[in-house]
């Protein structure tokens, strides 16, 4: 039996990204599946006006600016991001402008549910040229099943009208669908309906959540279902694999052309980017944001620091924990283990399986050789993928 390999302190893994949440966790939806709403770890829950100040960006700019020469990436997410006003994200660009150098990439990205988006948010997006993701999880009677408001009413009607707005002031967006209870069993409904809003790029995530004893919460989907649906939705995007990106199947590519993929699920170690809080701690990722985890402050220290710190090593190495059947199994070297929450979400132990495993081995099966024809027909594998 071959031994996975463990994680160990080596060259320092470089934070290639930063996921920032100027607003912390605080949205102004209330939808149901959110894990954030019951989470007694989040340190910040019982503090009011959770919004990141323009010192601390300022901070973040210049500090990160300087570390992540010449590419740097902030992602921004919630909660919901835009509840920290457009003026501070034309303060964020004025920042990088002021602390970028000479032939330095800066992206930016933003996740939101659109509630907030209007013509003065596209004029910025479109202006920079953002990488804009809008949650959406399907037609109405789909959607508002689980996403809704503050005052319990679906959330559809408003977000459609910003999909409309994006789309009128040629603002390039993709579709970020949770996949639940409520549209696991509709692949077909849930493919023609983004295909009729002009949707040609759509992310899907799995939605795993349980409660203290293991046991799934209504809205959680099955191994079995995200297998299905995902293999099902392969059929339905193939014939168009030119015209429409599905992130999923685009990362599975990634992996097999030999390349890192885009989702840090199928990444060998969890280290490569961190949270930034909106005071400015900084985690190793969104779904630990506790105590235990936290690697510091940019107020206070250094990226070199953060990077170097013995926790962010620790929890990098969560993905390599040996488990019987992943040092087995042929797709290994795709999902390298799976996502440490979904190992750790069901009983609390890295050590077990990834919840969704059964549902990947369904979706590499179905997608792995017909991409491989693909892409070394179109001359894409690298010399060592072949």
């Amino acid at each position: 039996m071959t031994q996975l390999p463990i994680y160990e302190a080596g060259p320092v893994p470089r934070i290639a990204s930063l996921l920032i949440k100027p607003a912390s966790a605080v949205c102004n939806l209330d939808c149901e599946y959110c894990f954030y709403l019951d989470r007694a770890a989040d340190p910040y829950s019982a503090l009011p006006g959770r919004r990141m100040t323009f010192d601390t960006l300022e901070r973040l700019v210049d500090t990160y600016l300087f570390y992540s020469y010449p590419n740097s990436v902030f992602a921004f997410q919630g909660g919901e991001p835009t509840l920290a006003g457009l003026p501070f994200f034309e303060k964020l660009v004025e920042l990088q402008q002021r602390y970028g150098r000479s032939n330095q990439a800066v992206s930016n990205a933003l996740q939101t549910n659109a509630v907030l988006i209007d013509k003065n948010w596209c004029d910025l997006f479109r202006q920079y040229n953002w990488l804009l993701g809008v949650s959406l999880d399907g037609p109405q009677e789909i959607n508002d099943l689980y996403r809704f408001n503050k005052e319990k009413r679906g959330t559809w009607k408003r977000v459609m009208q910003s999909v409309e707005t994006l789309q009128a002031n040629k603002v390039e967006f993709n579709i970020l669908c949770v996949l639940s209870s409520a549209n696991v069993e509709k692949p077909k409904e849930l493919y023609r309906f983004y295909r009729s809003i002009g949707v040609d790029n759509i992310q899907f995530i799995p939605l795993a959540e349980f409660d203290g004893l293991g046991n799934r919460l209504p809205f959680t989907i099955t191994p079995e279902q995200y297998g299905r649906f995902m293999v099902e939705m392969f059929e339905l995007w193939w014939p168009e694999r030119r015209k429409v990106r599905i992130r999923a199947f685009d990362n599975i590519a990634e992996a097999v052309a030999g390349q890192k993929p885009g989702n840090c699920t199928m990444h060998e170690t969890c280290d490569s980017y961190v949270v930034v809080e909106y005071n400015g701690d900084v985690y190793p990722c969104d779904f630990f944001v506790e105590n235990p985890w936290k690697l510091g402050n940019i107020n206070d220290d250094s990226w070199t620091e953060i990077a170097r710190r013995t926790k962010r090593y620790s929890f990098a190495g969560k993905k390599t924990i040996a488990h019987p059947e992943c040092q087995v199994c042929e797709w290994q070297s795709l999902c390298h283990g799976g996502c440490p929450k979904f190992r750790h979400g069901p009983r609390g132990n890295f050590e077990d399986l990834d919840y969704f495993c059964s549902a990947y081995k369904m979706m590499f099966s179905r997608s792995v050789e017909p991409l491989k024809k693909e892409l070394t027909r179109l001359g894409m594998m690298t010399p060592a993928a072949r």
